[in-house]
C-alpha cells in the first residue's frame, strides 16, 4: 500500500512539475494560464481541474504565450457541456475525452473560438443520433454544405483554420479535416487528424480524420460514404503505407506528448504537434499478382487547366474507369492494372469524343499519368515532368521532387520553371504587401516609402534601400527622419525605398529582425516589380549609416554596392565585404562618438585588406574636412559610383565572417543553423576545378554549386583545411535547385548542384 501511495504522489509531483514548466514558458502570459487553471477547478470541480491541467501540459509555447484565460475557459466549459449532454460523449473514456475532445486545435492552424458556433449548428444536426458514428456521419454529410466550404486547391494555405476556410469557401484535405475534427469535438465525438506526409508511391500527401466509437475508425472530410466508416478512395494507398519510414507512415495527431510528432508537410521543421504511428491499422501485406503494376490517371482539359470527368480504358480491354474532377481530392484518381515495363494504348472518352494516347508503365509498383485532353498523343519529356510536379500543391512538392541526374540545359530549364511557379504562388501576397507599403517578417512590420526614377527594361530595375537616422529617440523624431530620408537621394534609374525602422531603439537598423525584413523586401521587389537581384544597393545616414556598417558585411551577398553616410560601426567587422564595393562618407568635424576618427580607421582597414587581396575589398572613403554631421548633400556623389557596380552572385573567392546575427547561407556556402556562431570565419576559393575551403570550429559545410562557378561536367576536387575531402563529378539535380530556392527566392543564385561536406 505504501509503495502504491508513493507512486501516486510521484506521478502527481511530475504532473505538477510539468504544469510549472509550462507556466515558465508562458512568460508574461503566465497569469492568464494560471488564472485559467484556478478558474477551471472552481467552476467545474476536480475533473475540470484535471482537464485544465491536461490542456496546459500539451500546449505549445506560442499558445502558452498568447492564449487568454477566457478563451481557454470557454473551450473547456463547452467541451464539458457536450460530455454531459450527448449519450456517446458520456461513454467516452476520460483519457480519450481529454486527448481528442477537449483540445481547441488539431495542428498548427490559427487559434480561434470555433466551439460556440459549431456546438449550436452541430447539436441540431445530431439531436436524433444514437451513436458517435451516426453523429460523425451526419456531420460529414451535412455540415460542409451548411458552412459552404468544399475542396478547392485555390485555398490560401493547407492548414487553414475553420474561419479562414469559411472566408474563402474552400480548403484542401487538411483544412477540411480540421473543420470536421472541430465539428465532431463540438458535440463530444472524439476525433483527431490522421494522414501521411507522402504516399509510398510518392504521389503526394493526404489528410483525413479518425473518430472514436469504442475503437478508432476513419473517414475522409467532406467525403461522406453512405456505406459507413473505414471506406474511402485512399484505402488502397493507405494499405501500402510503411510504418518504419516517417514519410510513408500514417500518423494520428495527439494533444498528449508522445515522443513523436505529426509531419506537417507545409512546416516540416515544426515538431510541436504530437502524434502516434497508426500505420498498422491501415497497412496490409503486399500481395504479389504476377507482373501487374498500377497506372493512376488524372485527366485535364489542358495543361494548367481543370480536371475533367472522362471514361478511360485500355484499347482491347472492356474494363473502363472514370477520372475524378471538381471537389474530389487531387490524389483521388482512376486506376488501371497493366503489365509492367511496357507501353499501353489507352482510350479516353469525353464529351462524346474519343481520343487515344500511349502511356508507359513502370517496372514495378505504380506511377501517375497526367492526361491532357487537348494534347493526347504527346509524349511528356523532362520539361513536362517538371511542370507536372510543380502542379502539386505547394506543401506536397518538397517531398516529391523529381529524382535523378540532369543536364546543364535541363538544370537551366528547371530553374526557370521553379522560379516562375514560386513567383506565381506568392505574387498575390507579395503584391498586397507592396501596395500596403508594409513588409512583414520575423514578427515585425516595416513601413516604407518609395520613389521611382528613370526608365528600365522589365527585369532590369535597380533597387536602392535608404535607411533613415534618429535611433534612440521618440517615435515622432524617427518618423521625421524617415520622411526626410526619401528626399535625400535620386539615382538616374531605380526604385528608391526608405523603410521605417520597426523600433525606436539606438540600434534600430542592425537588430536581428532587419535581415529578414530586408530579405523579404528584396524578394518582393524582384518578384513583383521586376528588380534585377544583381542591382540592389544599400545606403543610410547617421543611425542608418550605423546600419550600413553592420548589414553590409553580414548581408554582402544580397547587394551590388553599399554606402555608409555619417554613421558608426560599433562592433561591425569589414571581413565580409570582400565582394561588395563599399563607400564611406563622413564629415571631418563629426566628432560625436569619434565617428570621423573611426571612419578613417575603417578606411585604413579596407586599404590593408585590399593590399592583401587585390581582387577584393573595392572601396572609397571620403571625409569632408569642412563638414560636421550634416554633409550638405555632398555624399550624393556616391550614387553614380555605386551604380557602376553589379553584384557577382558567383564570386570565385568568398570570405564569410559571422556576426552575432548569424546566417546559414552566404553566396555559395551554407552551414547548419545550429553550427553558425558569431565570429566564425570561412574562406573558400575556386581555382579551376578545385575548391579550397578553410573553416575552423565547424563540422559541416554545404557547397551550393553552379556552372557559373566551375564546370559540373568535369571532375571537381575539394580541399578542406589542407585535406582532400572530395574528388569526382557533382550531379546536377532538381532537388538541389529546389533546395536552393527554399533558402532564397533569387534566380541569380539558384544552385543546380550541392555537395555536403563533413569534417
Amino acid at each position: 500500500m505504501n509503495k502504491l501511495l508513493a507512486i501516486f504522489f510521484l506521478l502527481g509531483a511530475l504532473a505538477k512539475a510539468s504544469v510549472e514548466d509550462q507556466l515558465k514558458l508562458a512568460g508574461e502570459n503566465a497569469s492568464e494560464i494560471s488564472g485559467f487553471l484556478e478558474a477551471a477547478g472552481k467552476k467545474h470541480g476536480q475533473f475540470g481541474a484535471k482537464a485544465a491541467r491536461f490542456l496546459v501540459k500539451g500546449m505549445p509555447p506560442r499558445d502558452l504565450q498568447s492564449l487568454k484565460r477566457d478563451f481557454l475557459m470557454e473551450n473547456l466549459s463547452l467541451a464539458l457541456k457536450a460530455r454531459k449532454q450527448f449519450t456517446w460523449a458520456k461513454a467516452v473514456p476520460k483519457e480519450i475525452f481529454l486527448n481528442d475532445v477537449l483540445p481547441y486545435a488539431s495542428l498548427d492552424e490559427t487559434r480561434e473560438s470555433w466551439r460556440p458556433e459549431f456546438y449550436e449548428q452541430c447539436s441540431k444536426l445530431v439531436k436524433d443520433c444514437k451513436t458517435a458514428t451516426e453523429a460523425a456521419q451526419t456531420i460529414n454529410k451535412e455540415f460542409f454544405n451548411i458552412i459552404k466550404v468544399h475542396y478547392n486547391t485555390g485555398r490560401k494555405a493547407p492548414n487553414q483554420s475553420p474561419a479562414e476556410s469559411r472566408a474563402l469557401g474552400m480548403a484542401t484535405c487538411t483544412g477540411l479535416s480540421i473543420i470536421l475534427v472541430d465539428a465532431c469535438r463540438s458535440v463530444g465525438v472524439p476525433a483527431r487528424i490522421a494522414g501521411t506526409a507522402l504516399w509510398s508511391n510518392k504521389r503526394g500527401n493526404h489528410t483525413w480524420i479518425e473518430l472514436y466509437d469504442g475503437g478508432w475508425f476513419f473517414t475522409g472530410a467532406d467525403e461522406y460514404n453512405k456505406k459507413g466508416l473505414n471506406r474511402a478512395w485512399f484505402t488502397g494507398d493507405a494499405s501500402k503505407a510503411i510504418a518504419s519510414d516517417w514519410k510513408h507512415a500514417i500518423w494520428a495527431s495527439s494533444w498528449r506528448k508522445s515522443g513523436s510528432h505529426f509531419p506537417m508537410v507545409w512546416a516540416l521543421k515544426n515538431k510541436s504537434v504530437a502524434a502516434v504511428n497508426v500505420t498498422d491499422r491501415y497497412a496490409k501485406p503486399v500481395e504479389k499478382k504476377g507482373s501487374d503494376v498500377v497506372l493512376n490517371l488524372r485527366v485535364w482539359d489542358r495543361r494548367g487547366g481543370k480536371r475533367i470527368v472522362a471514361k478511360i480504358s485500355l484499347v482491347g480491354n472492356a474494363e473502363t474507369v472514370t477520372s475524378k474532377a471538381g471537389t474530389s481530392d487531387l490524389n483521388d484518381m482512376a486506376t488501371l492494372k497493366v503489365s509492367a515495363d511496357s507501353s499501353h494504348k489507352i482510350e479516353v472518352a469525353f464529351g462524346g469524343v474519343k481520343r487515344t494516347a500511349m502511356v508507359r508503365s513502370p517496372g514495378k509498383g505504380e506511377t501517375t499519368v497526367e492526361v491532357y485532353w487537348d494534347q493526347l498523343g504527346v509524349v511528356a519529356g523532362f520539361k513536362e515532368g517538371v511542370m507536372d510536379w510543380l502542379k502539386l500543391l505547394p506543401e506536397e512538392r518538397h517531398l516529391s521532387v523529381p529524382e535523378g541526374a540532369i543536364t546543364k540545359g535541363e538544370a537551366e530549364e528547371a530553374s526557370g520553371l521553379i522560379f516562375g511557379k514560386l513567383q506565381e504562388d506568392s505574387l498575390q501576397e507579395r503584391k498586397a504587401e507592396l501596395n500596403a507599403k508594409v513588409i512583414k517578417a520575423a514578427g515585425k512590420e516595416m513601413k516604407f516609402l518609395e520613389k521611382v526614377f528613370g526608365e528600365a527594361k522589365e527585369g532590369e530595375r535597380s533597387l536602392w534601400i535608404s535607411m533613415h537616422g534618429g535611433g534612440g529617440a521618440p517615435a515622432r523624431v524617427n518618423d521625421q527622419q524617415w520622411q526626410n530620408q526619401i528626399r535625400l537621394y535620386a539615382p538616374a534609374e531605380g526604385i528608391v525605398v526608405a523603410p521605417r525602422a520597426p523600433t525606436n531603439t539606438w540600434n534600430l537598423w542592425h537588430q536581428g529582425h532587419i535581415d529578414d525584413l530586408f530579405q523579404r523586401l528584396i524578394e518582393n521587389m524582384v518578384v513583383v516589380r521586376g528588380v534585377n537581384p544583381n542591382m540592389i544597393y544599400l545606403m543610410g545616414y547617421s543611425a542608418g549609416g550605423d546600419g550600413v556598417y553592420q548589414l553590409a558585411p553580414r548581408m554582402a551577398d544580397r547587394f551590388a554596392a553599399a554606402s555608409m553616410m555619417a554613421g558608426h560601426p560599433n562592433d561591425a567587422n569589414p571581413l565580409g565585404l570582400r565582394n561588395l564595393p563599399f563607400m564611406i562618407f563622413m564629415g571631418g568635424k563629426d566628432a560625436a562618438y569619434k565617428r570621423n576618427q573611426v571612419a578613417a580607421e575603417w578606411g585604413e582597414k579596407l586599404e590593408k585588406l585590399r593590399a592583401g587581396d587585390s581582387g577584393g575589398y573595392l572601396h572609397k572613403v571620403t571625409i569632408y574636412k569642412e563638414f560636421g554631421h550634416w554633409m550638405n548633400g555632398k555624399d550624393r556623389e556616391a550614387l553614380p559610383w555605386m551604380a557602376k557596380n553589379t553584384r557577382n552572385p558567383w564570386p570565385q573567392t568568398v570570405v564569410w565572417r559571422q556576426s552575432n546575427r548569424t546566417h546559414d547561407r552566404f553566396y555559395w556556402l551554407s552551414v547548419p543553423k545550429d553550427q553558425a556562431k558569431g565570429g566564425q570565419v570561412i574562406e573558400a576559393r575556386v581555382i579551376g576545378q578545385k575548391i579550397e575551403v578553410k573553416a575552423e570550429g565547424i563540422q559541416q559545410v554545404t557547397l551550393r554549386l553552379s556552372d557559373e562557378l566551375l564546370s559540373l561536367d568535369e571532375e571537381v576536387i575539394v580541399i578542406v583545411n589542407g585535406a582532400e575531402k572530395f574528388r569526382g563529378k557533382v550531379t546536377r539535380s532538381v532537388e538541389a535547385i529546389w533546395s536552393s530556392y527554399q533558402e532564397r527566392l533569387d534566380p541569380a543564385v539558384a544552385a543546380v548542384a550541392q555537395l555536403n561536406l563533413r569534417f
